[in-house]
């Protein structure tokens, strides 16, 4: 164990949260605005809709830039190789969508969550089971959050993986809950700049470590039948089944999950969500990168080989950077992973509150009793996540993503196309079985076996709803036209 290390990080996660949380009261003391204007709720959820781009753009990236992305990346850089790079060129895709068409519409019709906005397109029905199921969701995530900070205090102090994910889950819990939207956007702007600087520094520190003081010696260990691992196109196989699955499950599940939408929904106004994409599309894309190189490096060298897939990449950050450098680099990347933490715990509470609590339970809650049973539930999904927080990170995220695909076409043909609720309730019910039998049963092998290459969930659950959507509709009479024109003609005459 590390003392001086793990004090180095302790210091630096407090330092910065207490430093940000200073500022922001002294600014909003000296503009003489509180929290209590426009609703506690809604400052806490949404930073009162006010997000610049300074905030917002660190803020896109590190909220879908968490475990995944760090320890997730480490660990698939180890089995598949430099491969593994196209989860974050996905993300690259992801947020340019987001920002340039669902960020834009969340935030234009002034919604807390996306399936507010399913109830007004498909009704009620539609729109609770798609709260449940994206509830559910983005809990996955918070599963493999868990994980990731875990991995991270395993490398600081030796413990058992499952005992660091319970620091690491207790911690996470402290940090959101004491805070709120506006607090992690400010945070996220140091973290983002620490951690990037951070991960520079160490991979060429890392570098010179390295066999020849160079990452060279990584092309001469792979060669033969695991030449692959050096080629980001892998071979035929991982390319269809990893690459352009990837590029399907992280583009139509975070392009349009609360996750993501619910830091669209925080942005000032739709220029500033278009502006943000210049940086955190980048931020997300060179991230894998640098991953990709430290996971592999460490999968060649034997002795970090030995530690396993999930603590390779940390364990020899550990022991070759400086100190001072690990500290800086650790402590931004626990960071990274508590801003993701942060938004996956506060965006399922959210759904349930805004759509569930409020829209069944108590709609005659206060503000402060809202933003009380979103603390509340934090807590309660944030154990949860504690206890089942060990699977492969990028294999169980392929699944968990693909339960929210269907959203996205449903949003984009319901906004301008036609709606029909029986149809998009059908596409629904098909894509989310057939999602449980792709992985529970043996149909995924036969298929395999069939065509000789792995199709993963997000293949079939895309596939089925676009077909089902665009049959259902075009041969139902009974639909409504789209929606954005409509709403658009509501909002200029409450306007009028």
């Amino acid at each position: 164990m590390k003392v001086g290390l793990i004090l180095a990080v302790i210091i630096y996660e407090i330092a910065v949260v207490a430093i940000v949380s200073i500022v922001l009261k002294a600014v909003e003391k000296k503009k003489a605005h509180t929290a209590a204007v426009s609703g506690d709720d809604k400052d806490f959820l949404l930073a009162g809709r006010n997000m610049g781009v300074i905030t917002l753009a660190p803020t896109i990236a590190l909220t879908v830039l968490g475990s995944a992305h760090i320890t997730g990346v480490f660990e698939m850089s180890y089995g598949m190789g430099a491969i593994a790079i196209w989860f974050s060129l996905a993300h690259v895709l992801m947020v340019v969508v987001a920002c340039f068409a669902t960020g834009q519409w969340v935030r234009h019709f002034g919604i807390t969550t996306v399936p507010e906005l399913l109830k007004d397109m498909y009704g009620p029905g539609v729109a609770l089971a798609i709260s449940c199921t994206m509830a559910g969701q983005v809990w996955g995530v918070l599963v493999l959050e868990c994980q990731g900070m875990g991995i991270v205090i395993t490398a600081l102090t030796g413990w058992p993986l499952q005992n660091s994910i319970i620091v690491g889950a207790i911690i996470g819990i402290l940090w959101v809950v004491f805070a709120g939207m506006k607090e992690l956007g400010a945070v996220n702007v140091v973290n983002a700049t620490v951690m990037y600087i951070g991960l520079i520094i160490a991979t060429v520190a890392v570098a010179f470590k390295m066999p020849g003081g160079n990452f060279n010696f990584i092309m001469d260990t792979f060669t033969g039948e695991e030449s692959f691992m050096t080629n980001v196109f892998g071979n035929a196989n991982l390319f269809i089944s990893f690459a352009v699955g990837q590029i399907i499950a992280v583009t139509f599940c975070q392009g349009i999950s609360q996750m993501l939408m619910q830091t669209m929904m925080s942005a000032k106004d739709e220029k500033t969500i278009r502006r943000s994409v210049w940086l955190a599309a980048p931020l997300n894309g060179l991230f894998g990168v640098f991953a990709v190189i430290l996971g592999l490096a460490a999968r060649a060298i034997p002795e970090y080989a030995a530690a396993g897939a999930k603590e390779a990449a940390m364990t020899m950050l550990v022991d070759l950077l400086p100190g001072w450098i690990s500290a800086v680099l650790l402590a931004a990347l626990l960071a990274a992973i508590l801003s993701t933490f942060a938004m996956t715990s506060l965006t399922p509470s959210t759904i349930w509150v805004n759509d569930i609590y409020l829209g069944y339970i108590n709609p005659k809650a206060t503000p402060k009793q809202a933003t009380n049973v979103t603390r509340i539930l934090i807590v309660i999904l944030a154990v949860c996540a504690m206890i089942t927080a060990l699977p492969t990170i990028l294999d169980a995220i392929g699944w968990v993503f693909s339960w929210v695909i269907p959203v996205f076409f449903l949003v984009a043909f319901g906004l301008f196309w036609k709606r029909n609720s029986k149809v998009a309730i059908a596409a629904l019910a098909v894509s989310w079985i057939a999602n449980i039998l792709w992985s529970f049963t043996g149909i995924q092998a036969a298929v395999a076996g069939a065509i000789g290459v792995t199709l993963p969930n997000a293949y079939v659950t895309c596939i089925l709803t676009i077909v089902i959507l665009v049959i259902g509709n075009l041969v139902s009479k009974n639909g409504e036209p789209g929606y954005y024109k409509i709403a658009e003609a509501k909002m200029r005459e409450q306007q009028n």
